[in-house]
């Protein structure tokens, strides 16, 4: 019998028009407006990559009908939608509620919340990405125990709710990206605990089995975790602490060194997949990233690229990601995938003007496709 495989790809959902990102791109069109302006930094440099399918408005429904069949199609039946709240406010959400939520086929692929809650600089803004000052935080990342009230009964009420919404074991999943941040801002590692708890309390209350609630890992188990400058324990700790349910990782920068062969990396990531689900309590989830050069995001060369990250070694990678899963029965067969649209990281599903549609083709070659 054949096995089903959950791919779950990362959004980014920055490709539409937001007044409150016009900060970063003033011509009120997102991130595309970087894309456009996008050149070579040296020769050789596998830059321009521009979308086959333009400049879309990613919050128009019609637009996200088209990229969920292309996705559905392909062997990608799940989207992880970074989700962002800044100075009390959603931002970003346009491509969630008007794009894929309007969607007359979002049946075709689940998804689920990313909490990206990091801090908010110009990094984003290419024209002071890499000068002075660009570190300078605009919003906070991390929220009080009242806002954070606000923000669970936003995604209880709006987005769990919601029949498409991806559960594991039964428990709609909700990751977190920055646990640092997520305990300074509730106030220390016991408030942080106990709004986690209240948290599933009240995904219960609203009906649901429970809460999955998953972490996107940096880095290995040992590594500190840092509040204002003081270790409160390793990462291994604090995740058995707060009482996370599961964890994958966001991108492959963030595990290894990606400065060179695209292979040589995957066989790194790989081992620390392994390296995770001994140390770990609780399930890891593989990840694969497609590549990384944020080169578009900058005026000046950035060093750390991937280098020969093909469609077929993509493929290679995603066997990987396979075998770790059939190795793990007991274990939802989940992987995670940087990205669906990572543009100015050079990590995308979509297809491009350089490889066509090679990048969703390896999917559909390693897990078939609807």
């Amino acid at each position: 019998m054949k096995k089903n495989y959950d791919i779950a790809a990362y959004i980014w959902p920055s490709y539409h028009p937001d007044p409150r990102a016009k900060i970063f791109w003033p011509d009120g069109i997102g991130e595309w407006q970087t894309v456009m302006s996008n050149k070579p930094k040296f020769p050789g440099h596998e830059q321009p990559r521009f979308p086959l399918w333009g400049y879309v408005n990613e919050a128009d429904h019609c637009v996200m009908q088209m990229q969920i069949d292309a996705a559905a199609d392909h062997g990608v039946n799940v989207f992880i939608y970074d989700w962002y709240w800044y100075d009390s406010l959603p931002f970003l959400e346009g491509c969630l509620n008007d794009g894929y939520l309007k969607a007359k086929n979002k049946d075709r692929v689940k998804f689920y919340l990313m909490w990206a809650n990091h801090d908010a600089n110009m990094l984003w803004d290419k024209r002071n990405a890499g000068k002075k000052g660009d570190d300078t935080v605009i919003w906070n990342g991390g929220i009080d125990k009242e806002e954070f009230e606000v923000v669970v009964h936003r995604i209880i009420d709006r987005f769990f709710s919601q029949p498409q919404y991806y559960k594991l074991n039964g428990k709609p999943c909700f990751m977190l990206f920055e646990m640092n941040n997520f305990i300074k801002g509730l106030g220390g590692l016991k408030e942080a605990a106990e709004a986690l708890k209240w948290f599933r309390k009240e995904t219960v209350k609203a009906g649901f089995k429970g809460l999955e609630l998953q972490l996107s890992l940096w880095g290995k188990s040992s590594n500190p975790v840092l509040i204002s400058g003081k270790n409160i324990g390793t990462q291994k700790e604090i995740i058995e602490i707060l009482g996370f349910d599961s964890a994958t990782n966001y991108q492959i920068v963030q595990m290894a060194d990606v400065d060179r062969d695209y292979l040589k990396i995957m066989k790194d990531v790989s081992g620390e997949w392994e390296k995770y689900s001994k140390e770990y309590k609780i399930p890891y989830y593989p990840h694969v990233s497609i590549g990384w050069d944020n080169n578009p995001r900058f005026e000046m060369f950035r060093p750390g690229i991937v280098k020969n990250n093909t469609p077929a070694n993509f493929e290679k990678a995603l066997k990987m990601a396979k075998s770790y899963a059939d190795a793990r029965p007991g274990q939802t067969p989940l992987i995670t995938v940087n990205s669906w649209n990572e543009w100015t990281e050079t990590s995308y599903l979509e297809p491009c003007t350089m490889f066509g549609y090679g990048y969703l083709e390896a999917v559909k070659k390693v897990f078939g496709g609807k």
